[in-house]
């Protein structure tokens, strides 16, 4: 599986983690940026990871500001993309299986780097459910 991650500079520092923890998973990693912990804009990296799920050249992304708000913000606006803001498992998994999401947004101010990688691996490790009121919903608003 591809996964493109993209992260400010607020996110900076847990991306790395969360890469290393990928690739050790055996994952595919595209790394969009950024690439230090200096000031930046998020939502550049937010395009770039959406850029990525719509040309299908990553299967799912995974986006890191401070709270995780400003990068969900942004990569919505984006046609085709359902990006979570997921703080616990149960979210991560539940956002999977009913809708479908195809970026998760964190917080790197708002969880540690173990519940991080939790987070990151239930939602990547769990499928759509593709049950019909799912698929119908989701049609709804995309």
């Amino acid at each position: 599986m591809k996964v493109s991650i993209g992260s400010d500079h607020g996110g900076y520092e847990l991306k790395l983690e969360v890469i290393e923890h990928l690739k050790k998973r055996g994952f595919e990693v595209t790394d969009v940026g950024t690439d230090s912990p200096a000031s930046c804009d998020y939502p550049i990296y937010a395009k770039k990871v959406t850029e990525d799920i719509q040309s299908k050249n990553a299967d799912l992304g995974i986006l890191i500001c401070g709270t995780g708000i400003g990068m969900s913000m942004a990569a919505n606006k984006e046609p085709g993309i359902r990006a979570a803001l997921c703080h616990d498992t149960f979210s991560a998994k539940a956002t999977r299986e009913h809708n479908d999401a195809n970026i998760l947004c964190m917080g790197a101010r708002v969880v540690g780097p173990g519940l991080a990688l939790m987070i990151i691996d239930t939602f990547l490790d769990t499928p759509f459910s593709n049950d019909e009121r799912h698929i119908r919903r989701i049609s709804m608003y995309s």
